[in-house]
């Protein structure tokens, strides 16, 4: 998908609207796809490994300017990279807390990871139309076409509704639309016109450390030693990769 986006050359005159609504149409699909991958990966791997693993996006946003946009990385950002890897290998590798559906750790990582993958690919692409529209614009865009891929995907799935007595189900969804996505998602698009994809997805750096108490208080999710540390590993990772960022756009 960021592949993809490198594609995607910047016109001039009259292509400009036709590209912008083409370049929000991949982005709402993008975001589609980052829901639906994270949130089923809860199915296969713990809530704290999950949402760590898809706070990873600013590597992906940071390795993609990188190759395409040719912006080199620090030495100091290259070891932020591999201590990364040595963080995820440690979360995935050594993590034992069996999920609701066991035996599947690896499957639900990969899931998450796909989920980073696109909401990294989800902030590029709103990078791309930022100077020709507004906040109000994108989203509307945006979210309308990730709420139609996803209702397409959960017709394929067969997968419908929850029944209208189900108020724990519908509480959640309407939590998830009010604050996870009208607040924060909204919020992170509207700070894209001041900061970099990549200073966006710092913000989002504690999300693990709450989600993981959370998952702690509420459902009694531990994590082993060796995951905590490799957390612990990842986290310092990103901030290292994000810290250095305005030292690389300097030397470009």
């Amino acid at each position: 998908m960021l592949v993809a986006i490198a594609a995607i050359s910047k016109p001039s005159g009259l292509l400009v609207a036709r590209r912008n609504a083409l370049l929000l149409a991949i982005a709402g699909i993008a975001l589609a796809v980052h829901f639906a991958t994270w949130i089923a990966s809860l199915e296969y791997t713990t809530v704290a490994v999950s949402t760590l693993l898809v706070a990873t996006s600013p590597i992906w946003t940071a390795l993609y300017d990188t190759l395409v946009h040719k912006r080199p990385l620090t030495p100091l950002a290259r070891t932020g990279f591999v201590t990364g890897g040595i963080g995820l290998w440690l979360i995935v590798g050594f993590n034992r807390t069996q999920p609701p559906v066991p035996g599947h750790v690896a499957f639900g990582a990969g899931l998450a990871l796909i989920g980073a993958l696109a909401i990294a690919a989800y902030f590029l692409l709103v990078r791309e139309v930022r100077g020709d529209l507004d906040t109000r614009v994108i989203v509307t865009h945006t979210y309308s076409w990730a709420a139609l891929a996803l209702v397409v995907a959960a017709a394929i799935a067969r997968q419908g509704p929850p029944h209208l007595d189900n108020v724990a189900s519908w509480s959640g969804i309407l939590a998830m639309a009010l604050v996870s996505q009208l607040l924060g998602h909204t919020a992170m698009n509207a700070s894209l016109r001041w900061f970099t994809p990549s200073a966006v997805s710092f913000s989002t750096l504690l999300e693990p450390v709450v989600a993981a108490v959370a998952a702690l208080v509420v459902f009694g999710e531990r994590i082993a030693p060796a995951a905590i540390a490799g957390a612990a590993i990842l986290l310092v990772s990103l901030a290292v990769v994000l810290r250095e960022e305005p030292l690389a756009e300097a030397n470009r």
